[in-house]
């Protein structure tokens, strides 16, 4: 059976106002993720897929983890970087461009992957196949002003 707050969690996604909440929410979810050991996050319990992504930082070499919202596609996982609308890419994208490969953390579980950017003709179809999942991202790249980067994460036998 489908959670019926994921519906709910779409249609507030497209309410310009959520993006305001973004530094209470990551707060909220960085608490939530630490007490129950990585089990549970706010965009999980509003039924969408979440993972804790955890990158190499690009300039200081430290081990850096940021919770995301991702599209699953077939084996791999889809992740944008709106940064809830604001101008400039999350840190995240920047690391994942120096260093591609990463880990995630999946409902407690950690797997090895490796990222690489979606560009070009595949950018067209991955954004068309995000928007039906995630329609507030069009207003999150509208309030940005920028094309949002997509990243296709694949595991690793690392």
């Amino acid at each position: 059976m489908n959670n019926p707050l994921a519906s709910l969690a779409r249609a507030l996604g497209t309410r310009p106002w959520l993006m305001k909440t973004a530094p209470a929410v990551i707060w909220a979810d960085k608490k939530l993720h630490r007490f129950t050991k990585g089990r549970v996050s706010l965009v999980a319990i509003a039924g969408l897929p979440s993972l804790r992504l955890t990158t190499i930082g690009r300039k200081s070499g430290l081990a850096r983890s940021s919770n995301l919202l991702f599209y699953p596609h077939g084996e791999e996982f889809v992740l944008t970087g709106s940064n809830w609308g604001r101008p400039s890419d999350p840190a995240w994208t920047y690391n994942l461009r120096a260093h591609p490969e990463a880990r995630i953390f999946l409902r407690g579980k950690e797997i090895p992957v490796v990222a690489r950017p979606v560009e070009g003709e595949e950018y067209a179809e991955v954004w068309r196949l995000l928007l039906a999942f995630w329609p507030g991202y069009e207003m999150e790249r509208a309030e940005a002003g920028r094309e949002l980067p997509l990243f296709v994460l694949s595991r690793t036998t690392r």
